[in-house]
């Protein structure tokens, strides 16, 4: 079986991300009219392969090294086919809940006795933070937001940003109120290299990056408080309050959940590399790439963007995020797809999931 490079240096034993940090609303749009057709995705904790199903596609590969990772898009199957959609959000901790392990023993019912007893094993966790917030990134944030964020702005100002505001008005309460000295101070410190390398992203995924990570957070979290409107970002809602608020992510939102749990079934999960899915021939017509490039060497990158597109069905699409290591299509393969570069400064503009610096969107020529 082909073997990633992150694989041999990077831990996938344990919840990495519980929920996920990256816009299904600007994924689903950039994927384009794909209805009837094959989606490839990197599964993280399996919320945009699910928003991928409001595509209508005939069906979603959902690939991933990470058993743990998979175990979250398998309890998410599972909650939607047994749960109503409040208490789905009850579960993953969008919403307060005092009977979420009883919802995630309902939930469970429906999952592989092997599945069933990793979520056994979380279930303290899951009734106090939600099934969403029990990996590592999640309780980076909450240490974040309970010990460091208090010592920098008072409660009233903390919710102060989620009031609505037109970007003028933003920017104002921006420069005002929220990027104080302490805010910077708290920024360089916790967002540094060596604090998230510990307690947040495994160290191995900052090998290739460029520049510091402090200073990328600050220029993101200002795109997030004055360039869109945080009242919308659940995102940031969550960093802040530990809940989703008003705002949810695509796959959680009352609107999709009946469609979403209708075709459930169309979702195909195959453990293993997505250089182990190329190996197959199967053709796709639109990849969900994740920022899995921003954990290779650019000679890896180079190799294994080749063989993704050896797996490219004539115009599919090939999506992907970079947060500090700039990745787009090699240059030797450069005339085998076309940069939609319209499409991508149009959703990047929209972006709510705002620790990325680029958003990509490639079709392959033909």
């Amino acid at each position: 079986m082909a073997r990633s490079e992150i694989e041999g240096r990077a831990a996938f034993d344990h919840i990495r991300y519980a929920q996920l940090w990256e816009d299904a609303d600007i994924l689903t749009r950039a994927l384009g009219a794909v209805t009837g057709r094959t989606l490839v995705s990197i599964c993280s904790a399996g919320d945009n392969a699910l928003a991928m199903l409001t595509l209508d596609p005939a069906r979603v590969v959902v690939v991933d090294l990470s058993a743990a990772q998979i175990a979250c898009l398998k309890l998410r199957i599972a909650a939607c086919q047994t749960l109503s959609h409040a208490e789905f959000l009850e579960l993953m901790g969008a919403r307060p809940s005092a009977r979420r392990k009883a919802l995630l023993a309902r939930a469970s019912e429906a999952l592989d006795p092997d599945t069933r007893a990793f979520w056994s094993a979380q279930a303290e966790d899951v009734a106090s933070h939600g099934a969403g917030g029990v990996g590592k990134f999640e309780r980076y944030f909450r240490i974040f937001r309970r010990w460091c964020l208090p010592l920098v702005h008072s409660r009233a100002t903390r919710a102060a940003i989620f009031t609505p505001r037109d970007r003028a008005g933003r920017q104002a309460f921006f420069d005002t109120r929220f990027d104080t000295w302490r805010w910077r101070l708290l920024l360089k410190v916790f967002f540094s290299r060596f604090v998230m390398g510990r307690m947040g992203r495994d160290k191995a995924f900052f090998d290739h990056v460029e520049g510091s990570p402090a200073e990328h957070v600050a220029r993101r979290i200002h795109h997030a408080a004055v360039e869109t409107d945080p009242s919308q970002n659940p995102y940031l809602h969550w960093i802040i309050t530990g809940t989703h608020g008003d705002a949810l992510p695509m796959a959680w939102r009352a609107e999709h959940y009946a469609q979403i749990r209708a075709r459930c079934d169309r979702i195909e999960i195959r453990p293993g590399s997505l250089e182990a899915f190329i190996e197959t021939g199967e053709k796709a017509h639109g990849f969900n790439l994740s920022d899995i490039f921003e954990y290779m060497s650019e000679p890896v990158f180079a190799q294994v963007y080749a063989r993704i597109l050896s797996a490219a069905a004539p115009g599919a699409r090939l999506v992907y995020w970079n947060m500090m290591a700039p990745r787009r299509v090699p240059a030797p393969l450069s005339a085998q797809v076309t940069r939609l570069r319209a499409l991508e400064d149009a959703l990047k503009a929209q972006d709510k999931a705002f620790f990325y610096s680029d958003f990509v969107v490639e079709e392959t020529v033909g």
